[in-house]
C-alpha cells in the first residue's frame, strides 16, 4: 500500500474543512509604549473687525421711509469708502419695512407710521482704523444710524493655530521625554497623534487701541489666547 506525503495529507484535510486560505503569523505590537496630552496655548492680538451697522427711519408712509434709508446708507457707505473700505467688505444683513404702532390704554394700538431699517455688516481689515470709521459713519448717518456692536476677530487664524500645533507637540515631547527619563529608557518612534478637538478661545481683558482725539471712539482689541490639545502615543526604546 502506497504511503501518502503527511503535507499533503494536511492540505487535502485544510480543504475537505472548508479552509481557502492560510495567513502568516502576525508579529505582536510591542506593548512598551507611552500616551501623553499636550496642550499648546498662544495669545495674539486681534487685527481686524466686523462693525454691525442699521439705518432706520419713520416716515408716514412705506415708500418715503424706504427712500430715506436708502438716501442714508448711501451716505454711510460713501463715509465707510473714504475711509479705505472695499465695496466688498460692505454687506447687506437685512432690508425692512413693516408698520409701527403705538399702545394706549383708551385706543389701544394706533399705527404711528411705516419704519424702514436696513442693517450692514462691515469688516474692518485694520483694527487701529476701527475708532476713526465709527466716528466717521455716525456723522454720515447721524440720528438715522443704530450701532448694534462690533466684534474683534483674527483674520490670519491657520498661522495661529499652526503655532498651538508646534506648541502642543513640544508640550507633549517634553512630558514624554521626562517620563521616559524616568522609567529608565527614551523615547522611540511616534505611533499615533489626535488632535483632540477644536481649539478654543477666550478673551482676557487687554485695552490696546489708543485714540490720537480723545473725542474719537476708543476699540480695546483685547486679546485672543487660543487653546489646542492634543495626545500622542510613543514607542519605548
Amino acid at each position: 500500500m502506497r504511503k501518502m506525503n503527511p503535507i499533503i495529507t494536511s492540505l487535502t484535510a485544510l480543504i475537505l474543512l472548508g479552509t481557502s486560505s492560510v495567513y502568516p503569523a502576525q508579529s505582536a505590537e510591542s506593548d512598551r509604549y507611552i500616551t501623553v496630552t499636550g496642550i499648546g496655548t498662544v495669545s495674539v492680538i486681534p487685527d481686524a473687525l466686523r462693525l454691525y451697522l442699521t439705518v432706520t427711519n419713520l416716515s408716514d408712509k412705506s415708500a418715503p421711509a424706504l427712500a430715506n434709508v436708502a438716501k442714508t446708507a448711501t451716505s454711510v457707505r460713501s463715509a465707510l469708502k473714504s475711509e479705505g473700505i472695499a465695496a466688498k467688505d460692505i454687506k447687506s444683513s437685512t432690508l425692512t419695512v413693516y408698520p409701527e404702532y403705538n399702545y394706549t390704554q383708551d385706543k389701544g394700538s394706533v399705527i404711528i407710521g411705516y419704519r424702514a431699517t436696513q442693517s450692514f455688516t462691515v469688516l474692518i481689515r485694520k483694527a487701529g482704523s476701527g475708532g476713526k470709521i465709527v466716528e466717521s459713519v455716525v456723522g454720515a448717518g447721524a440720528e438715522s444710524l443704530q450701532i448694534n456692536g462690533i466684534v474683534p476677530f483674527i483674520t490670519k487664524g491657520s498661522n495661529v493655530m499652526q503655532e498651538a500645533r508646534t506648541a502642543a507637540v513640544a508640550d507633549a515631547k517634553s512630558r514624554a521625554s521626562s517620563y521616559a527619563k524616568l522609567l529608565g529608557t527614551s523615547l522611540g518612534n511616534v505611533i499615533s497623534l489626535i488632535e483632540n478637538s477644536a481649539p478654543s478661545y477666550s478673551f482676557p481683558p487687554l485695552g490696546v487701541a489708543k485714540a490720537e482725539d480723545s473725542s474719537t471712539p476708543v476699540i480695546d482689541l483685547g486679546e485672543e489666547i487660543i487653546t489646542l490639545s492634543i495626545t500622542i502615543k510613543w514607542g519605548l526604546n
